[in-house]
């Protein structure tokens, strides 16, 4: 019998995620636009799966002083997405690290679409181990990935020990509030690999025991519910498009995890946080 570990849980879901590169290859063609010579300008409407979009780089990037002179990491960066914005409109240089081999093979062959690879570049690594020098970064990032991590006490840990003094740390991420029942903690851990649900708390302590100082945190709970309402409906019209590529039982399977997920949002039983904190510069 084959048992699957975590790790390779959380690939597999994004191996099949309904967003992935040849979706955003297909969109822009659709759109008719060149995906051989396409800018970044245009890309950067087609390859952001996160919450909020590009809206949301801009508040992380803001909170966190990224400018010219940054070098970022960008922690489960997926296809690179926010890599790629932030490095174009902010013009700093951009770490991403990510566990899904795919994903990193996509983020690589889009950013060499867009003329970046200068600037931005990706590795297979994982976030609690990094493969980096103690403190090499300026800033860490991160949207709604830390909720795939176990062990957020060796996570923050890494973060920390990467940064250099003084450098920032921002991030979002799915948060359980006291409504959050542990029967639904099971059904999202086995449904969206979810693999340790924070809590705002919890970041809190987790944060302070690693050195980090200056904690910052927003409750953006409520604004994320419309958002993952307007998200899920997207999902639902892509169902053509995954159903071809991964099948109807696929999608079928998709659709009830995410609309279970969604969900939670309005029975408070799930949370959103945006996080900033500096590491001392002595």
């Amino acid at each position: 019998m084959t048992v699957t570990t975590p790790t390779e849980a959380v690939q597999q879901f994004y191996d099949t995620h309904p967003i992935n590169e040849q979706q955003i290859i297909e969109k822009l063609t659709r759109d008719g636009h060149d995906p051989l010579a396409v800018s970044q300008d245009i890309l950067q409407d087609y390859d952001q799966d996160h919450f909020g979009g590009v809206a949301a780089n801009d508040r992380l990037a803001l909170m966190a002083a990224v400018d010219t002179g940054s070098h970022v990491l960008d922690v489960c960066c997926g296809m690179g997405g926010p890599s790629r914005y932030l490095a174009h409109n902010y013009g700093c240089r951009v770490t991403g690290i990510d566990q899904s081999a795919s994903r990193i093979d996509g983020a690589n062959r889009l950013t060499r679409m867009t003329g970046l690879d200068d600037r931005v570049s990706f590795e297979i690594a994982d976030a609690l181990k990094m493969p980096f020098e103690d403190r090499t970064f300026d800033v860490v990032i991160s949207q709604e990935a830390f909720c795939h991590i176990p062990e957020k006490r060796r996570l923050t840990s890494q973060c920390f020990r990467v940064l250099k003094p003084g450098g920032r740390i921002a991030f979002t991420d799915i948060l359980t509030t006291d409504r959050t029942r542990p029967d639904t903690e099971i059904r999202l851990g086995c449904e969206m690999t979810f693999q340790e649900l924070g809590s705002a708390a919890g970041y809190r302590e987790v944060l302070a025991e690693a050195g980090f100082k200056g904690l910052v945190m927003q409750d953006i709970g409520d604004q994320w519910r419309k958002i993952l309402t307007g998200r899920l409906e997207m999902y639902r019209r892509l169902r053509d498009q995954t159903v071809e590529r991964f099948g109807q039982t696929h999608f079928e399977k998709w659709d009830r995890a995410y609309a279970f997920f969604v969900g939670l949002y309005d029975t408070g039983e799930l949370g959103g946080g945006r996080f900033l904190a500096y590491r001392p510069a002595q």
